[in-house]
């Protein structure tokens, strides 16, 4: 299994419209990729509900795991749009 930490950037955390954006991108994936804000249990990243009950706020680590054929590629990806600081509000 492959993972990555990345801080999040959004000032607004993986709420709403990162939220979105990060779920509609692990969806569209050949891997399902599940997200965890530091040791806690983690949720589907393709699931706006399951990114927003983390509570993951700016500057918060998340981990990203993904298995499978392509996932440090997916994990790159994704890694890109949680350090992107995409969501004023």
């Amino acid at each position: 299994m492959a993972e990555r930490r990345v801080t999040v950037a959004s000032v607004v955390g993986l709420h709403a419209r990162p939220a979105a954006q990060l779920a509609k991108a692990a969806a569209a994936q050949p891997v399902a990729v599940s997200i965890r804000k530091g040791e806690g249990t983690p949720v589907a990243a393709a699931s706006v509900l399951g990114l927003m009950t983390l509570g993951a706020m700016h500057g918060d680590e998340v981990v990203l795991s993904a298995d499978g054929e392509g996932a440090e590629a997916v994990l790159e990806e994704l890694a890109a749009l949680v350090a992107a600081d995409s969501g004023h509000e």
